[in-house]
Formats: C-alpha cells, structure tokens, sequence
C-alpha cells in the first residue's frame, strides 16, 4: 500500500525538506507540490491524493483557512512552526501536527498513521462477503431449498439420503459423501457412515448417543474421538 503525497508550503526550503524526507520512504509517492492553498486546490481536481503536508503560515489563505474551507480533503498532516495551533490542527481532523524543525523519525511516525488510517479506511469500505445460508435439491420432482439453520441430520440409506429438517422430511437420490462436500463443515460433522449432524442442534450426549431433540443420531466407533472434540473442546466445564 502506497500514499500519493501533495506538499502545500510557500516555502522553497520546507518544501525541499519534506521532498527528501518522502523519498526516503518506500510507501510515500510524491505528486506533486504547491505554494498555497489555491494552486492546490487545482491541482488536487486532477491528481489522486492520499496525504497533504501543509503549512499554516502562507499568503492568501492560511493553511487553518484551507481546511475550514475545503470539501472532501484526503489526509492532512500539519507541517508549520507555530506550535500553538495544534488544537485548531487536531479539531480540524488532522492526521498528525509537526512543528519545524521536525525529525525524519518524527516525520516517519505521522505517516505510519496515516497508512494505517487508510488502511482501516479501506477495511471498512469493503464489501462484506456473505456466506450462502441455503442450498437446494431435487425432492419428488421439485427443487426445494433447504436452509442450514433447519437441516437437523442427514441419513444415508442404500442409494439415496433423507434430509431431516424442521419442516420436513426429504429423500433425495445423492450419496452421502456428495451432501458432506456442499455442507459447511463449520456446521455439519459426519457422525456415523451413515449419519451428518447439524453441530447446533446437539442438545445432550449418553454414551455413543446424540440427542438432537427429538432425534437419536448414533456416533460411529471410528468418529467417536473427533466428535467428542468437535463438539466439547473449550466448551465442556466439569470438576
């Protein structure tokens, strides 16, 4: 990740300065630099700019005056030598406040927030990604959908499995194996050859018993550690 930097300083110096400091960090890119807010007000119509330096002291407009104006401004790091402006900076909603003469290590840790800033910025600009809470069979000539939150177990008999739901009972021509591929397996633990919970719908276990309500689901010899971890791991308070 990168910042595209605008310097607005009517300073030759000052300029020059941030110029060098911002070339001695990878993730700064320079685009460009202005002598005072108004030019960089144009310039910014027609660059992509992640972070301004500006300078509080200038002709014309002052750099306070910039930011109570300005619309839609990308990060501002205030770079001045009047200490006594920080609150204004810092009401302002400024990323950082340095007063000149500054450091490169001083330099280099307004900066870091700002890239963290953006950072966050863009977390919480992306999409959530929504998980499908549903999927669909072919159940005596219809297509049903089945939702993961109602599918209690599945069972498998000789050449096709019963999907138990809350609703209803559905015999569907699939195996085993190709149910437990599409099933989340967050969600759905094969307990037996022959049997696939829903994790949550286990009220209570006896032996090699599963109570899912008013279902009993057996657990398989061969299953037996898995499932007890799946289902008590950090969960299971005892003496």
């Amino acid at each position: 990740m990168t910042l595209n930097c605008l310097i607005i300083d009517d300073e030759p110096i000052a300029r020059k300065l941030l110029q060098e400091y911002i070339e001695e960090i990878d993730f700064l890119v320079l685009v460009g630099t202005a002598e005072n807010p108004l030019k960089a007000t144009a310039m910014m119509n027609e660059l992509d700019v992640d972070l301004v330096f500006l300078d509080i002291n200038m002709p014309k407009m002052n750099g306070l005056q910039f930011l109570r104006s300005a619309n839609n401004l990308p990060m501002v790091i205030m770079t001045t030598a009047y200490g006594q402006y920080a609150l204004d900076g810092f009401e302002l909603a400024v990323v950082d406040y340095l007063v000149k003469p500054f450091s490169l290590d001083r330099f280099l840790k307004a900066v870091q927030k700002a890239l963290e800033l953006k950072s966050l910025r863009q977390k919480q600009a992306a999409p959530v990604k929504t998980e499908p809470d549903h999927f669909y069979v072919k159940c005596d000539g219809k297509i049903e959908r089945v939702l993961y939150d109602d599918l209690i177990y599945v069972e498998a008999m000789a050449n096709y499995v019963v999907l138990y739901t809350i609703p209803k009972k559905l015999v569907v021509y699939l195996t085993i194996k190709s149910i437990q591929e599409k099933l989340p397996a967050e969600k759905f633990l094969q307990v037996h050859k022959s049997h696939i919970v829903n994790l949550k719908m286990v009220n209570t276990i006896e032996g090699n018993m599963l109570n899912l309500g008013s279902a009993r689901v057996t657990i398989g010899q061969r299953f037996y550690d898995e499932v007890m971890d799946r289902i008590l791991k950090g969960k299971y308070f005892k003496r």
